[in-house]
């Protein structure tokens, strides 16, 4: 098993260029530049009246319901690449995601804006654009849907994600956003420098001291909560450490003993997924999800989610064992 996931989603925008026929991509292009003349006209105003240009020209991080999706989502992409993050209150994952994306809507300064939008409030919405599992982060850009990813991913991905949203988005539409490099000069958004406590937590994992990488990783995580590779070498690391003392032969027979067993269950899933055994691992806490109720259930979800960061969340199994959860929760 790699100690990290250091998977690439670099075809999530493979298919962005095929988007619309040439004439829908003209279209498009003039409406932007229609977009930009008139943000440059209340620019002009908002300076006169002593407001602050980019303030008035729009949010970088928005709430998005039913009602507004037209205006802030479908209306805003003909000027700027809108990035859609699908969440909801009790998702896990989308804790981890959503704090990144809102950060790096900021860093990139106008480049994008993020529009959240609550998938338990705004059910049609989700409906609407296929939505089977979350996290899902979807772009709009002029008018045009673009699939990014589904699930949690680390910040070094979602950058390179979202640069290539803004180089279709440049190239294909002439949609360029709010803040832009001066001529001759490619946009560049900051990248952070590497940390070394993350560092030693990587280097204690590789080493096979999952005491310390736990304990490294935890101690990066009091600092960054939302360091989403700090989290998930943790979920690495504890999933290492759950198993090393268990006796495989035991675990397995008082799994299969009881079926409701749900610390069984558990254990016996974590052994599945060590071994390689990863659509075993996933069915077994689906069924046990399936036929649990109240604190019970929600601890094998809860585990189950764990794993499926453990193999990384564009993995077909994830995604397949992700439609197999909803339907044994809804």
């Amino acid at each position: 098993m790699q100690p990290r996931n250091s998977r690439l989603n670099s075809s999530a925008l493979r298919g962005a260029v095929d988007l619309a026929a040439v004439k829908a991509a003209g279209e498009a292009a003039q409406k932007a530049e229609q977009a930009r003349a008139e943000r440059a006209r209340q620019n002009a105003a908002a300076e006169a009246a002593g407001v602050d240009p980019q303030g008035a020209a729009y949010q970088l991080v928005i709430d998005v319901t039913e009602e507004t999706f037209e205006t802030e989502v479908v209306q805003r992409s003909t000027e700027v690449p809108v990035v859609v993050d699908f969440w909801a209150e009790w998702c896990g994952p989308c804790k981890q995601l959503s704090p990144i994306l809102e950060r790096l809507a900021e860093e990139y300064a106008g480049r994008i804006v993020l529009a959240k939008i609550d998938v338990d409030a705004n059910q049609l919405i989700a409906q609407q654009f296929g939505i089977q599992g979350i996290p899902a982060v979807m772009a709009v850009v002029a008018g045009q849907l673009v699939p990014l990813f589904q699930g949690a991913e680390n910040e070094a991905n979602v950058r390179k994600i979202l640069d290539q949203l803004i180089a279709v988005a440049e190239q294909r539409f002439g949609i360029v956003g709010g803040a832009v490099a001066p001529a001759g000069e490619a946009p560049a958004a900051p990248r952070r420098p590497e940390d070394p406590a993350l560092t030693a937590a990587h280097e204690a994992l590789d080493s096979g001291d999952l005491g310390g990488a736990v304990q490294a990783y935890q101690n990066v995580l009091s600092e960054q909560p939302g360091n989403t590779e700090a989290q998930l070498g943790l979920a690495q690391a504890q999933l290492l450490q759950r198993v090393e003392s268990l006796d495989a032969q035991q675990v397995r027979a008082a799994a299969a003993a009881d079926p409701k067993n749900v610390a069984a269950q558990l254990e016996a899933a974590d052994l599945d997924l060590v071994g390689g055994h990863v659509e075993d691992a996933f069915g077994r806490l689906v069924d046990t999800v399936g036929r649990t109720f109240g604190e019970d259930r929600d601890t094998a979800r809860l585990r189950l989610l764990e794993l499926f960061e453990v193999i990384g969340a564009d993995d077909p199994r994830v995604t397949k064992a992700r439609g197999a959860l909803a339907r044994v929760l809804f």
